[in-house]
């Protein structure tokens, strides 16, 4: 499974992301293979948004291997870190 984040960089919870993502690496040893983040003012993040119907951001998307959509967390609540390691570890 893959986890693809969808935010703006230069946002007011750019930091918040960011924060999570390196907390979410260092805490739970999520291979940074696994994990995508993407501008979702950029070509790729305006089309990942399309496709996962991500209306609002920061967007945390889970994904199996092939893209096919498992469980998102859209908007300001982020969600737990370990709820995101176990999408990671337990597919």
């Amino acid at each position: 499974m893959k986890v693809l984040v969808l935010y703006r960089p230069h946002s007011e919870h750019a930091r918040r992301v960011e924060e999570f993502l390196h907390d979410l690496q260092g805490q739970h040893d999520v291979d940074q293979s696994k994990l995508q983040t993407l501008d979702v003012d950029s070509r790729e993040g305006i089309a990942a948004a399309s496709i996962y119907d991500a209306v609002s951001v920061p967007a945390i998307i889970v994904t199996d291997n092939a893209g096919g959509y498992i469980q998102s967390w859209i908007g300001e609540e982020l969600p737990l870190m370990r709820d995101v390691a176990a999408y990671v570890y337990g597919g």
